[in-house]
């Protein structure tokens, strides 16, 4: 396959193979490399096209309008180790843009079905454990989801707080995501920094975040997604700390990049441990991003932090293998999110062993996607 961007724009669209699914609260397109141009800008152009963008519609292609459905998984097969690499790519919506500077944990939930389903990976019995590669941060999670005569069951009981249906148990037990990509859990080395006179924790423990008191900025950090977003001078100030953040957490200009995460946290109103605004970065998540989550969880864990000052102990019912950490449970507009930190304090500091969570994944559709 050619990677002369001129072939898309021939009489004859590009037709290539693609999977669309639902992974955990966001929806992408999933791709074998091997069925891609080798040439990233040739891949990205071609992507922009199939998903439709930049169009606030995305009318023209497959996207949804928004970008927790605007995002792309390309897999390929691995090297000893592992089974697969998983690059994201994050797609504008109404941008012409492709950014690879960050992990998706929900597009990750359908990687392990989608390489089971393209034999990439051999599996058998009643249950599939797949290793896998985050190309974006060299970092390293296994999902492990039930099997049906050699394929991935999408069908199940459990249920997502964001996802309507209920579907398929996908475990995801994240290995060493602290600093993968600030170098750093906390990048500046300090629990707590003051950014225009607000306190902040930087914190990247799989994806890099800003967490900040919802009060510090004058609201209650109850508020809908949209009464956030409608909101200029709020909106406005939070990029400004963003900004600055990304140049604290060794990101440089964050400016066209969706990294560091901001989230707001207050008090828990449902049982949980923390209640959470996330901004994506100037839109506000209906839920939370996976990773995002972890990185939250894992700041309510270090005295100090506007997260720990604001934790409780959850009554939220939530599952935890015997032995393991107590979930810690994350509200946010349309439920909650119960994520697993394995850490323990040594002499660098909170030291994290793993992190693990649960998803939901389904194949929505599986054929062929054309460029114009």
């Amino acid at each position: 396959m050619t990677a002369d961007t001129t072939t898309f724009h021939s009489a004859a669209p590009l037709g290539v193979p693609c999977m669309i699914m639902r992974g955990g609260t966001s929806k992408g397109l999933y791709f074998l490399a091997s069925d891609l141009p080798s040439d990233p800008g040739a891949r990205n152009a071609l992507l922009l096209e199939i998903m439709g963008s930049p169009d606030a519609r995305q009318i023209d292609g497959l996207g949804g309008a928004t970008t927790l459905t605007s995002k792309v998984a390309v897999v390929s097969p691995a090297g000893a180790g592992h089974d697969v690499d998983y690059l994201f790519l994050q797609l504008g919506v109404d941008q012409a843009t492709v950014s690879e500077k960050q992990n998706c944990g929900n597009i990750l939930a359908g990687v392990g079905p989608f390489a089971v389903e393209r034999g990439l990976v051999a599996a058998s019995g009643e249950q599939a454990r797949v290793r896998i590669r985050m190309v974006n941060t060299d970092s390293f999670a296994t999902a492990v989801f039930p099997l049906i005569g050699g394929v991935p069951d999408y069908r199940g009981q459990t249920m997502i707080s964001g996802v309507p249906f209920p579907g398929a148990r996908v475990d995801l037990d994240f290995e060493d995501i602290a600093g993968s990509s600030t170098g750093a859990l906390l990048p500046t080395g300090r629990p707590v920094d003051v950014i225009d006179g607000i306190e902040v924790t930087l914190i990247d423990n799989g994806m890099p975040v800003v967490v900040l008191a919802a009060a510090d900025l004058g609201v209650s950090g109850r508020e809908a997604p949209g009464t956030l977003e409608d909101d200029t001078v709020l909106r406005e100030r939070v990029e400004r700390l963003r900004l600055e953040a990304g140049r604290l957490m060794n990101l440089g200009d964050v400016s066209h990049t969706t990294v560091p995460k901001m989230v707001l946290v207050s008090p828990p109103t449902a049982g949980g441990t923390v209640s959470t605004r996330s901004f994506i970065p100037h839109r506000v998540h209906a839920a939370i991003g996976v990773l995002a989550a972890v990185s939250v969880a894992t700041a309510t864990l270090i005295p100090g932090t506007p997260a720990a000052a604001l934790a409780q102990t959850p009554t939220t019912p939530a599952e935890a293998a015997p032995g393991s950490p107590a979930p810690i449970v994350i509200e946010h507009p349309t439920g909650t999110f119960s994520a697993i930190v394995d850490a323990d304090w040594g002499a660098g500091g909170l030291e994290i062993r793993r992190a693990g969570i649960v998803r939901t994944a389904r194949k929505l559709m599986d054929g062929t996607a054309f460029g114009r």
